[in-house]
């Protein structure tokens, strides 16, 4: 993993870093043994202090996705040397549930990009279209995670439901757990997973429909559509929470903005964008 210093991060030492990165002490314990961390080419000990500009080389756990490759191409919004953000079409899993599945979209991303190493930070739906983030390596992963559990990720989509009028900007916190009547379905439960889930802006673009921008704080199965569902609103062609009998489900996730851990630079892609 090789990055260049920002100026955030002048005259810090790696250690401090990467521990406010909240990189895991086990993975910051083997950086520590390590004789292969490198500034300017020179070798370097996590303990050793950089400047605005230095080259760093951290070594990262020879790790490979044991995903088997489609040959077919998947769409990438973003990449660098450490994460990508790429689409979801709809109908497409994000990741097999067993290794012979060759139809997800990991393993068209293991066949697309150049990188032996890519893993999901987030999922979506099957039937949910939208923008998903992937490390390229182990140690990326770790500080992806933490940043999402953390809110430190935005993750904006857009939703169409049936509706008069416009809805009211609101929160909707209410835990979510399995229904033990339905294996596929999850609901509100008070014993559940705690699920945030904000209305930010909504708009009405034909009558009786209406479209919502949300932010998620949480990321629980189904999370938008039982939430939206539980105050009425079912998300247009969802089959499970609403009563639609068709799989047109009418969910995207339609930006993602967040600051780069490595970089500090503003990261903001939307569906928008050309590409």
């Amino acid at each position: 993993m090789k990055f260049e210093i920002p100026e955030q991060y002048n005259q810090l030492t790696l250690r401090k870093i990467f521990q406010q990165l909240q990189l895991p002490k086990k993975d910051l314990h083997q950086l520590n043994m390590s004789k292969e961390i490198t500034i300017n080419d020179a070798p370097a000990k996590l303990m050793s202090s950089v400047n605005t500009g230095d080259s760093v080389y951290i070594p990262t756990p020879e790790e490979e996705s044991n995903y088997v490759p489609s040959y077919r191409y998947a769409k990438i919004y973003y990449e660098d040397e450490h994460l990508a953000i790429v689409l979801k079409p709809k109908g497409v899993k994000t990741h097999p549930n067993d290794l012979k599945e060759s139809n997800t979209l990991m393993n068209h991303l293991i066949y697309t990009m150049d990188s032996k190493y890519v893993e999901p930070i987030h999922r979506l739906d099957q039937e949910t279209v939208g923008l998903l983030i992937v490390a390229k390596n182990p140690l990326m992963k770790k500080i992806l995670d933490r940043m999402l559990e953390n809110n430190q990720i935005a993750r904006i989509y857009k939703a169409h439901v049936h509706s008069l009028l416009p809805i009211k900007a609101q929160t909707i916190d209410k835990p979510i757990g399995k229904d033990k009547f339905h294996s596929n379905r999850r609901r509100v439960s008070e014993t559940g997973q705690t699920a945030i889930t904000h209305i930010l802006d909504s708009k009405m673009i034909k009558e009786g429909v209406c479209e919502l921008d949300l932010k998620l704080d949480t990321g629980r199965t189904h999370q938008i559509r039982v939430h939206l569902a539980e105050i009425g609103h079912p998300v247009i062609g969802d089959p499970l929470y609403g009563d639609s009998t068709l799989r047109k489900l009418q969910l995207n996730s339609y930006k993602i903005e967040f600051i780069h851990p490595l970089t500090k630079q503003e990261i903001s892609v939307s569906l928008d964008d050309e590409k």
